[in-house]
């Protein structure tokens, strides 16, 4: 008999669970495996449904729940009518998170499930994560990181499951794009949701941040990926000035999470600009 892993062993050891569930390979693992041993009648996997949710995503959640048959619901949040998340301070993601699990927390409860769980591993409990203090909060499990779990043993448990997106490169909200201080309205996630889509179209592989600095859209791309934009610079750069912004830039530091946490507008390279 095969043994158990960490998680298996751990989650087995709820009576019954919701899953916030985003389509990312960290709640995609802890959904799968939750179904697995669990049964469909004592794991459900729920995704919180908003303008900060690509249709990207979206599409994805939906596709993975039905290749590993997870019984996934949908619930509207409302985040964006939170003035204290619209203005975008360095703790929205509190505000997000908060009103999410108070929408998640109440329907584990409709249902007579015993715990509300989220994907958040190891290595994400020594990030910038204000929306951590909102699970607590909700007395949110996460699994995970109960058991361990750092990115890597994710991504090779969701390998060996069979999970297709196990080396996906990470997908936070679209919020996530917006300069802190920058109000966040449906029209600028449409522009970061539009602009990434643009980037793609356009054969950019890997982790991908359109940062959203007012008029301007940052290109956050790996190094390895810099030919590519320069190669399309003309039809990227016309294409995202279409879409309402007024210069164009490639961050030439990389891709690297956080990066709206600083201010340095160094190592920046035009790719268009509006006349």
């Amino acid at each position: 008999m095969p043994t158990r892993t960490k998680l298996e062993a751990l989650l087995e050891t709820y009576p019954s669970v919701l899953v916030g569930y985003s389509g990312g390979v960290d709640s995609t693992l802890v959904a799968v495996v939750a179904q697995r041993v669990l049964g469909p009648d004592r794991a459900v996997a729920a995704v919180g449904v908003s303008s900060s949710l690509s249709r990207a995503q979206h599409e994805q959640a939906a596709a993975l729940a039905r290749r590993f048959r997870l019984d996934m619901i949908e619930l509207r949040t409302e985040e964006l009518d939170d003035p204290r998340y619209a203005a975008n301070p360095t703790n929205r993601c509190f505000f997000c998170k908060h009103e999410l699990w108070a929408k998640l927390a109440a329907e584990a409860r409709r249902r007579g499930l015993a715990w509300v769980a989220d994907g958040t591993n190891a290595d994400d409990l020594g990030e910038h994560r204000p929306g951590l203090l909102a699970a607590r909060g909700h007395a949110i499990r996460s699994p995970l990181a109960e058991a361990g779990y750092a990115k890597a043993d994710v991504r090779a448990e969701a390998r060996a499951l069979g999970i297709p997106i196990w080396d996906a490169p990470a997908a936070p909200c679209l919020a996530s794009r917006i300069r802190y201080g920058l109000s966040v309205t449906r029209a600028r996630l449409e522009q970061v949701e539009r602009g990434e889509a643009l980037l793609r179209a356009f054969g950019v592989r890997g982790d991908l941040r359109l940062r959203h600095q007012d008029g301007e859209a940052r290109i956050e791309v790996g190094p390895a990926e810099f030919a590519r934009v320069r190669a399309n610079r003309a039809e990227i750069g016309d294409g995202l000035l279409a879409l309402g912004f007024d210069r164009v830039t490639l961050d030439l530091r990389g891709y690297r999470r956080g990066s709206l946490l600083t201010d340095v507008d160094a190592g920046l390279e035009l790719v268009a600009a509006r006349a």
